[in-house]
C-alpha cells in the first residue's frame, strides 16, 4: 500500500513539476517581451530628448559668450 502511495505522490509530483516548468517558459517569454518593449522606449526616449540637450548645449555656449570679465567706461 505505502509503495502505491509514494508512486501516486511521485506522479504528481512529476505532473507539478511539469505545469511548473510550462509556467515559467511562458513567464519567462513574458519577460524577453518587456525587456525589448523597454529597451525599444528607451531608444524612443534617447532619440526623442537628444535636441533638449544639445538645445542646453547651445544656450549654455551663448551665456558663456555674453559674459565679459572685462571693466569698460560707459
Amino acid at each position: 500500500m505505502q509503495d502505491e502511495e509514494f508512486e501516486a505522490a511521485m506522479r504528481a509530483a512529476r505532473e507539478a513539476l511539469e505545469a511548473a516548468k510550462e509556467e515559467n517558459k511562458k513567464l519567462q517569454d513574458e519577460v524577453d517581451s518587456l525587456w525589448a518593449m523597454m529597451d525599444e522606449i528607451t531608444k524612443s526616449d534617447i532619440e526623442k530628448h537628444a535636441h533638449l540637450l544639445k538645445d542646453l548645449e547651445s544656450d549654455a555656449i551663448v551665456r558663456s559668450l555674453m559674459i565679459t570679465k572685462k571693466k569698460v567706461d560707459c
